[in-house]
């Protein structure tokens, strides 16, 4: 069987060597995959870096494509139709992976015949201390982390994976279509939803989607990301985000999601007071913080 791993990039070349360095060292042959990486017109030295890798690994399977349309979306989709696989592997650019990666891939593909989509846990790998406000319900939006337990288990629409750490059989681009141009993020904008956008349409399509805890992915998360100002703007481009895709589908959808907000506000109310009676109140004060400015994001506040 035969991967594809893409790779989509934006002003992060200092992670590359570290993220091709995980993939150049796979218990798997070198030309059963290929890496594709796709500068969404970096502004930072990625391409200095990416070609300086090449030249001193001149047998790896590296392919460098830039797109110049700004967006995420455009450049999952240009990935994805330069790609020669069976099976696209999305990584993020500031993620690692272990040796048994990709051979964990292959082989899940081949026993999971009729399974298009697979999605694997993600550990978060902090540059310094996780931070005391983190809370079981604001650890993904920030880190990505992701852990549906230690067996394989078919996983339903809920928990839906982000394209940085999910494979699916090509076939499935061709059939559904590509990642939604109007979502995801351009240059230094936290807008996202893509992924969401692309997996619920497979799932819901009747697509399998398996959980596969032997493909682990290492999230590096530098301080950038960890500051109260980021936590407000991704949080806010959350609910934007979700405008967008909900308003995309049809106004109904869009109410539909309004209505389930409204619903989550009683819930982390309820959880604010228990964090509070806990002595972890900065989980709960966050909380608020996450469903206020998702609330001015879906209502474009």
């Amino acid at each position: 069987m035969f991967l594809s791993v893409v790779i989509c990039t934006y002003n992060r070349g200092k992670y590359l060597p570290m993220v091709l360095d995980s993939l150049k060292n796979q218990q798997y042959p070198s030309d059963s995959f290929e890496i594709i990486l796709i500068n969404n017109n970096s502004t930072d030295n990625t391409e200095v870096i990416i070609k300086t890798y090449q030249k001193e690994n001149p047998n790896f399977p590296l392919q460098y494509i830039i797109e110049y349309n700004q967006g995420i979306s455009h450049a999952r989709n240009k990935g994805v139709m330069c790609s020669n696989g069976e099976i696209i592997v999305f990584i993020d650019d500031d993620e690692t992976v272990e040796s048994n990666f990709l051979q964990e891939i292959d082989d899940f593909f081949t026993h999971y015949p009729n399974v298009g989509i697979s999605s694997g846990p993600v550990v978060p790998i902090y540059e310094t201390i996780q931070p005391k406000w983190l809370s079981h319900f604001t650890m993904r939006l920030v880190t990505g982390a992701y852990d549906k337990g230690k067996q394989i288990k078919e996983l339903s629409p809920k928990d839906y994976p982000g394209t940085g750490h999910a494979c699916f059989r090509k076939e499935l681009f061709l059939k559904y279509g590509a990642f939604d141009i109007t979502l995801g993020r351009k240059g230094n904008s936290l807008m996202g939803a893509e992924d969401k956008d692309f997996f619920l349409r497979l799932m819901k399509g009747g697509e399998k989607c398996y959980y596969l805890p032997s493909a682990k992915i290492y999230h590096h998360i530098p301080d950038s990301k960890l500051t109260d100002e980021h936590f407000k703007k991704l949080t806010y481009a959350i609910g934007k985000s979700e405008r967008v895709r909900t308003l995309n589908l049809s106004k109904f959808s869009f109410y539909k999601h309004l209505l389930l907000e409204s619903g989550k506000w009683g819930v982390s109310i309820f959880l604010w007071f228990w964090y509070l009676i806990t002595l972890h109140i900065s989980k709960g004060n966050k909380l608020i913080l996450f469903r206020w400015q998702v609330g001015k994001g879906l209502l474009n506040y």
